[in-house]
């Protein structure tokens, strides 16, 4: 594994060190704007991750499917992290604090909704990571040397499709609620 898909590994880490610290620190040590920090550091893993990928192309290293993965994460961390932290503290509060309503499960419409606000993400996520693979792709201009970044490019894209296709389908084949 080179340094970057270990990179990738440790911004993974030191985002869910983030949030746990952010959280504790909000809610078990009742420090509001500390815990806040934390949370808040969590885009610089992303601006780490993208340096480093950044320097080991500069250095001439063939893009490889970690540089790919690089983009792929920082798009999907950019557009789903609210959403993830949001979550996080839901469960946090309910299941760690023991405070609020158990978080509800959706079904029927609103499940189908929920789906489809995260596709919506996920194109988010697709929009923000392509546009980092398209430019690290047209500053290395050398096919040879990008073929991982567009070969993630190619199946992205159907995986974006194939989760529309899914989100939708739960407008015309409604989760059902648990008994």
């Amino acid at each position: 594994m080179n340094a970057v898909a270990w990179m990738i590994v440790a911004c993974e880490v030191a985002f869910w060190i983030f949030i746990a610290a952010g959280l504790a620190t909000r809610y078990i040590f009742k420090r509001k704007k500390l815990g806040l920090l934390f949370l808040a550091l969590t885009p610089v893993v992303d601006l780490a991750l993208l340096i480093m990928a950044g320097i080991d192309l500069a250095g001439g290293a063939a893009a490889t499917m970690a540089h790919a993965l690089a983009a792929v994460y920082i798009g999907v961390s950019i557009a789903f992290g609210k959403s993830m932290i949001q979550w996080a503290d839901e469960k946090f509060l309910y299941y760690v604090m023991k405070q609020g309503e158990k978080p509800a499960k959706k079904h029927g419409i609103g499940y189908a909704k929920h789906q489809l606000a995260g596709w919506s993400r996920h194109l988010m996520a697709y929009l923000i990571g392509l546009s980092i693979l398209s430019i690290m792709i047209f500053l290395i201009n050398d096919a040879t040397r990008t073929e991982a970044l567009s070969g993630v490019v190619r199946v992205w894209s159907l995986v974006l499709v194939i989760d529309l296709a899914i989100s939708v389908s739960y407008f015309v084949w409604p989760k059902k609620k648990n008994a």
